[in-house]
């Protein structure tokens, strides 16, 4: 009988001595690190009651989740440390459920109640890169400030109204994950279904809706524009609507704007100038834009709009600036409007904005935005200014004396007995 092992053996060793010498094996790995953040808001009603607790003796929050592990907020209306003799409050965030080497990091916010954004803010934020995050081992541990505000500035400031404290305590826990190369996938074409619709549109096959758009005529198909549109909807399929209507004419839009739109319908893309015009278009993008978000809001598309406010943000000169400002008020656009006025109250560009054509514009279409323009612009140098005296004086840094309102504040994490357990700089 043959030997079938001994063959079996003699064919694996045939085929590993044919096998390609000097090729290696690589395989890869990502550890990424991100923070899960979660925040609470603490009211502190009745503060004057609660003076004269005693030092050491707090008010604590209600518990909440962020991150997997519940926290608190503890405030001490008579300071933390009893050689302070009750000059400041102290204010701290302890972990509450049980951990083990809990990575964090922290901001405490005192609220300012007059809406100002005066913000008294102590933040680990914006320190990670300098100090990492916190480290916070069991139950109790706790990171913030002995010294978080002078209790007499406290008490004849905006920050108590009412007889009422707002805290509010911002977590962020950091979290590490691997992620490893599948070993096995199909790759999955991206979606075509935009291109088939707009080939189905070119062929004007099925269309049962024309527009006349000054000089120019448009067929396309009610029941796509239907549910693209909340006013095409209404226009064809509503209460007060006709669904036999077979022409429409469209007063207020040009041409070009309404084939762009029927393009978006479509395709959800903004299309190109290009597509839209031909070879040698007759406006610009910026421009097409403009228009188009005028558009966008009289058909309410509302995902056209915001696309719109996103490609006139990135365009944004000292050019077009002020023609945009007067369109995101027209047209009811306050992130885009938003960022017109900043870029326009720079006072490195508003000269140029007011000797720009569109700033013409802005004044006889829209003259109340002078005036929001004139508040931006002394909200900015107000914030300029306070900027450099900042510097000036020098900034506060995590682990040591914040000086602001009469007062220091020292970071540091301790058990609710006062043992501390970890200070990092």
């Amino acid at each position: 009988m043959p030997n079938h092992k001994s063959s079996r053996g003699a064919q694996l060793g045939e085929a590993m001595s044919n096998s390609k010498p000097g090729v290696d094996q690589e395989s890869c790995s990502r550890s990424i690190s991100e923070t899960v953040n979660g925040s609470h808001r603490f009211t502190i009603k009745g503060y004057s009651l609660a003076k004269g607790m005693g030092a050491g003796k707090y008010i604590m929050s209600d518990t909440f989740t962020v991150g997997g592990y519940d926290w608190a907020i503890y405030f001490y209306p008579d300071g933390k440390n009893p050689e302070d003799s009750s000059t400041y409050v102290s204010v701290f965030i302890a972990l509450v459920s049980e951990g083990t080497d809990v990575r964090a990091l922290f901001e405490l916010t005192l609220v300012d109640q007059t809406k100002s954004g005066k913000d008294k803010v102590h933040s680990h934020f914006d320190r990670a890169l300098e100090s990492g995050p916190y480290t916070l081992k069991y139950r109790g541990s706790m990171w913030g400030y002995k010294r978080f505000f002078k209790r007499s500035a406290l008490e004849t400031s905006e920050f108590l109204r009412d007889d009422c404290l707002v805290l509010n305590c911002t977590v962020g826990v950091v979290r590490t994950r691997l992620e490893r190369p599948k070993q096995f996938s199909i790759t999955v074409p991206s979606s075509d279904m935009g291109q088939d619709l707009k080939d189905f549109l070119d062929s004007e096959a099925g269309c049962d809706i024309v527009f006349q758009v000054g000089d120019e005529l448009f067929k396309a198909h009610k029941l796509i524009l239907a549910a693209r549109s909340p006013v095409f909807r209404a226009q064809f399929f509503g209460l007060v609507g006709d669904c036999s209507i077979d022409k429409v004419v469209v007063k207020d839009v040009e041409p070009f704007i309404f084939k762009a739109m029927l393009l978006f319908i479509y395709t959800d893309k903004l299309p190109d100038v290009h597509e839209v015009m031909g070879s040698s278009p007759l406006c610009t993008f910026t421009v097409m834009v403009q228009h188009l978000l005028a558009a966008a809001d009289l058909y309410n598309l509302e995902r056209l709009k915001v696309l719109c406010e996103s490609k006139l943000c990135e365009e944004i000169t000292t050019e077009t600036v002020a023609t945009t400002l007067a369109l995101a008020e027209q047209h009811h656009c306050p992130q885009l409007k938003a960022v017109c006025l900043k870029f326009a109250a720079n006072p490195a560009n508003l000269g140029a904005v007011m000797q720009s054509d569109g700033y013409k514009h802005l004044e006889e279409s829209c003259p109340s935005m002078l005036l929001e323009l004139l508040e931006t612009f002394a909200a900015v140098d107000e914030s300029s200014s306070l900027l450099s005296s900042r510097k000036r004086s020098g900034s506060s840094i995590y682990g040591l004396d914040l000086p602001a309102d009469g007062g220091g504040a020292v970071a540091e994490s301790a058990n609710p007995n006062g043992r501390r357990v970890r200070r990092r700089y």
